[in-house]
């Protein structure tokens, strides 16, 4: 994009038209890396509504239409946007992967990667209380692993959320070896706040 002198930035509203004049949301995945880094360095920085607006036009389509591994175009703009805006972006994307039908194997790998990589602190917090909201399911179990791998500080309300759940959905998975290993990898990360 041709710099921007330095105006307000769009209420809503007027975001949502002006993405959907430049089609952003199928525009190719290289302008999409371009897009992404230009908007990095913004001031002031865009809001968290905004912020959202973009997140779902500019990724939530693909994400959700990934059938294979995402491309490092696709990879680079969400790390890009994700350095800024992972928040907006947790709050757009990953809502519509949990609700998403079937099992989705692209899209939760894709998660468990901006989880282990890219994701600040209190957005890995708000992946994990986004995962606890939903019926808990096989798909899930990864996300919740690579949650844990981030051996993040939890608020002990989120900690007790996540033990309660594990208690409760355990005889569900009485067959499950990766319900097994996240029972293992809580008791260990977290074994001085749980009884």
């Amino acid at each position: 994009p041709a710099a921007v002198p330095n105006t307000p930035c769009p209420v809503p509203p007027q975001l949502e038209g002006l993405c959907s004049f430049l089609q952003l949301s199928t525009c190719p995945e290289p302008s999409l890396v371009r897009f992404c880094s230009w908007l990095l360095p913004l001031s002031p920085a865009l809001s968290h509504p905004s912020a959202a607006i973009l997140a779902q036009q500019l990724f939530l389509g693909r994400v959700l239409a990934l059938t294979q591994p995402p491309s490092r175009h696709l990879m680079a703009a969400l790390t890009s946007f994700c350095s800024k805006y992972s928040h907006p972006l947790c709050r757009v994307l990953v809502a519509a992967v949990l609700q998403g039908p079937g099992e989705g194997a692209e899209q939760t790998k894709l998660l468990c990667e901006l989880v282990e990589e890219c994701l600040e602190p209190h957005s890995v917090q708000l992946v994990l209380s986004q995962v606890l909201e939903v019926p808990l399911s096989e798909k899930l179990l990864p996300v919740l692993q690579a949650v844990l791998g981030r051996q993040e500080v939890l608020p002990p309300e989120l900690l007790d959320l996540l033990v309660l759940t594990l208690c409760q959905q355990a005889p569900a998975f009485a067959t499950s070896l990766s319900f097994a290993r996240l029972v293992t990898a809580v008791l260990t990360v977290y074994q001085s706040q749980v009884s």
